[in-house]
């Protein structure tokens, strides 16, 4: 399951580059009507939920403290270009957190990824590590590019040719 959950991975993060490759700095933080999260804090979010499950497999934090207020669960998105990194920026430091779990999950055999999620306040919801990789590195970045597709729709942008 882990070479198809890094497959998944890899395909998420093709489309996500298809998604805001067009994009210029100004449009990342726009909020057309009734669409929350524009894409800065989407990137910027999904690498923060690259941390969290980073540090489930047993890596250290490296993300700045501040991201956690700009990006984590409950933030909420704002229009000022000021409070986000650049897309630049933000897609470098996406990478970042992308090679760092993909190394270690690639490290990590059957064993570990069947144990028992070391988060207590979310094991009812992920019994085991291999549970909680997978959503975090599939479903939910898979929701999140999908918040994408409509943002681009609501901003009149044409659709991104997705690679299937």
């Amino acid at each position: 399951m882990k070479d198809e959950t890094l497959n998944s991975l890899r395909f998420h993060m093709r489309t996500l580059h298809e998604l805001v490759g067009d994009l210029n700095d100004a449009q990342m933080v726009q909020q057309p009507a009734g669409v929350a999260n524009h894409p800065a804090w989407t990137l910027g979010h999904i690498a923060y939920s690259f941390e969290g499950i980073g540090e489930e497999i047993g890596l250290e934090p490296w993300l700045p403290t501040e991201w956690v207020d700009r990006f984590g669960t409950g933030s909420t998105p704002t229009d000022d270009p000021g409070a986000y990194p650049t897309k630049q920026e933000l897609l470098e430091v996406l990478a970042d957190g992308e090679r760092r779990v993909r190394e270690r999950l690639a490290s990590l055999d059957d064993a570990a990824l069947g144990a028992p999620l070391p988060d207590e306040q979310h094991r009812d919801l992920f019994a085991t590590m291999g549970c909680a990789v997978l959503h975090v590195l599939v479903g939910h970045t898979g929701a999140h590019l999908g918040q994408l597709v409509v943002w681009r729709r609501a901003m009149g942008l044409p659709p991104a040719t997705l690679i299937i």
